[in-house]
């Protein structure tokens, strides 16, 4: 008699659709995909081995005798922002603290997570459960200790370990921890093993809510657990075993979950309001000004000089915003004809002029004047996507005060002295630093990207030549070149009296470098829409914008998902460069700042090993949003 084939069972079992993923068994699904033949069964097998052995080495490694762990309990501050001054620490708290809070009310106004089958949720605890007892098991026996605290040593001089009953006893914290959650798992499992409970109203839980409790648990755990306190206060070192953290850190973290609750539910009261498109385009709005204004801002504090603002700074940004939006409004009239476009090219050339000026030193005139002006011809030809209609012309004219607003508050706290009380040529460093220059770098590049893609596939040889040129030029070269070239050869180059911060530089070579890989992944989606959408959009009478802006770029962004989240990953694992060029970041934190220090000298693999789980965490965390937005907008489903 034949053997039916597992699949089938489990359909009869379960009585499922046919159209529906039927769910195996764990003796089904291992026989289906692990020992389906002899070569997979030789293959599990070696792969189980290897991940032993794997394993083993890992847990040998980070609860070895030998690691310093406290170099790195000591070091969370510097690892995070390095020298800033502990007497402002109040201003990073305000800046994580505001990051929280717009994280909070996005979730609230966009929340469509979905829920998590508690069967899923029965097998993560059961998993985590049994991976731990694994652990426990696989580790080596801990080496004995003597009165003197010195290490133990057998006739031969090698260190002597406890026996393996022994370790399993000192272990018995972990084993509780892997019983409790393997017997949770296994009543949840056992709770939802039938198919018409899986499918009941109490199945499963609001993602959001498993979030928001898990970091709650984390949050209480420096209430409770005796983590120790390990700190550098007034230059000295400070290490208190079993005790909780400092108050200083279990209080705004307490903070910072409160936050994310209290603004979640804000978020959840307006997706049913009225306003939500306006918190929509709010939440948004907020999300590309805030990593410039908590820098630059907040974190600086910028000494105003109020004389200067009112004769100077506010003067020249009440004309642009004024001035320009008249010119805007002009541009699209309905009768403007050619005059709109020969007035924007000779703006854009206008613009072109002052920057050439400036690098010569013909005639003075303030940076963001220049900038002001390049805006203001390229707001002048995007004008005709609006001609006509009262209500888009006034849209653009809102749209350009606004963006003068915000530029030219920027720039006038940017060129502002901070009050910070700065150790170092950068204020900030370690996490921080990273995490800043990752954000303005995919911001900045995205639309200088997609610009050079449109570029590249244009009809005009011009602007696909210069595009093609630049695209070739700089994927030619190495990142550390382009980093080096402008940290270093490009200040050689500006005009007296000009400077360029190391970090203006690092952040300009890096923007110009993503932006040229981003392009080509942009291009590869332009280049998957059929011909027939762009005669669609033709037979419609859309502009050639109008054809781009709302038919092609849509489709094309939406296939190079995949694309443009390896690059965002690979942006954020790149800035590990910037200990090359003298930039603290979190790793040169960890290889240099911490193995200096008189209390751990050479104690490099403990911060090492933290920054390459830091990376982990946040390019894990990106990839699996990726993969559900793709879901989400049914990428390869049709």
């Amino acid at each position: 008699m034949q053997e039916e084939d597992p699949i089938s069972v489990a359909l009869k079992e379960e009585q499922v659709s046919p159209n529906e993923a039927p769910r195996l068994s764990v003796l089904q699904w291992f026989r289906t995909n692990l020992f389906s033949n002899w070569a997979n069964a030789i293959l599990t097998i070696l792969g189980t081995l290897a991940a032993f052995l794997m394993l083993r080495g890992v847990l040998n490694f980070v609860f070895s005798e030998n690691r310093e762990w406290v170099a790195v309990r000591t070091n969370l501050r510097a690892l995070m922002t390095l020298s800033y001054p502990e007497s402002q620490y109040v201003r990073v708290w305000v800046a994580l603290g505001f990051v929280v809070g717009l994280a909070g009310l996005s979730a609230g106004i966009w929340s469509n997570w979905g829920g998590l089958p508690l069967r899923r949720l029965a097998t993560w605890f059961m998993g985590v459960g049994g991976l731990i007892a694994l652990c426990v098991v696989v580790r080596e026996p801990s080496v004995i200790i003597g009165t003197d605290g010195k290490v133990v040593r057998t006739i031969e001089g090698s260190p002597q370990r406890e026996s393996f009953m022994d370790a399993m006893v000192d272990r018995s914290g972990w084993w509780i921890a892997a019983v409790i959650l393997l017997a949770v798992g296994a009543v949840l499992w056992s709770r939802f093993s039938s198919p018409v409970r899986r499918r009941g109203p109490r199945a499963e839980l609001s993602i959001t809510s498993v979030v928001f409790v898990g970091i709650g648990l984390v949050i209480l755990s420096l209430w409770v657990v005796p983590y120790g306190h390990y700190a550098f206060v007034d230059g000295t070192y400070i290490a208190e075993s079993g005790t909780t953290v400092a108050f200083s850190t279990q209080m705004p973290w307490t903070v910072m979950w409160v936050i994310l609750g209290l603004t979640f539910l804000v978020g959840r009261f307006l997706r049913s309001s009225r306003y939500v498109g306006m918190a929509k385009t709010g939440s948004n709005l907020l999300w590309l000004i805030c990593p410039f204004a908590l820098f630059w801002v907040v974190l600086r504090d910028p000494a105003l000089d109020y004389g200067h603002v009112m004769s100077t700074d506010l003067p020249m940004g009440l004309a642009f915003g004024l001035l320009g939006g008249a010119v805007l409004w002009l541009l699209t009239r309905s009768d403007i004809g050619e005059i709109g476009r020969i007035t924007a090219t000779a703006l854009l050339v206008f613009a072109v002029f002052n920057w050439v000026a400036a690098f010569f030193g013909w005639y003075p005139m303030l940076q963001k004047a220049r900038i002001s002006f390049l805006l203001l011809a390229l707001a002048a030809l995007l004008a005709p996507n609006f001609i006509g209609d009262t209500a888009k012309r006034r849209q653009l004219v809102l749209g350009w005060l606004g963006v003068m607003a915000l530029v030219h508050y920027l720039a006038t706290m940017i060129n502002t002295p901070s009050t910070v009380d700065l150790q170092s040529d950068e204020f900030l460093g370690g996490l921080g630093l990273t995490l800043f220059v990752a954000v303005i770098v995919v911001i900045l590049s995205f639309p200088l990207g997609v610009l050079l893609a449109l570029g590249r596939t244009s009809k005009f040889p011009i602007f696909r030549m210069l595009s093609t040129s630049y695209i070739e030029v700089i994927r030619g070269v190495p990142l550390i070149s382009v980093l080096i070239f402008f940290s270093v050869m490009v200040p050689l180059f500006l005009p007296d009296g000009m400077e360029l911060a190391e970090l203006a530089a690092v952040l300009t070579g890096y923007t110009l470098f993503s932006a040229a890989y981003l392009a080509e992944n942009v291009r590869g989606g332009l280049q998957s829409i059929t011909k027939g959408q762009y005669e669609a959009a033709d037979a419609i009478g859309l502009t050639a914008a109008q054809r781009t802006g709302f038919i092609v770029l849509p489709q094309a962004l939406t296939v190079s998902i995949p694309q443009l989240v390896g690059q965002v990953i690979s942006s954020f694992k790149e800035t590990s460069l910037l200990a090359i060029i003298g930039l603290f970041d979190f790793l040169r934190v960890a290889n240099s700042v911490i193995p200096a220090q008189s209390e751990f000298m050479g104690v490099k693999r403990e911060g090492i090993l933290v920054v390459a789980m830091i990376y982990f965490f946040f390019n894990f965390i990106i990839s699996k949003y990726s993969q559900r937005l793709e879901r989400r907008v049914g990428l390869g489903e049709r």
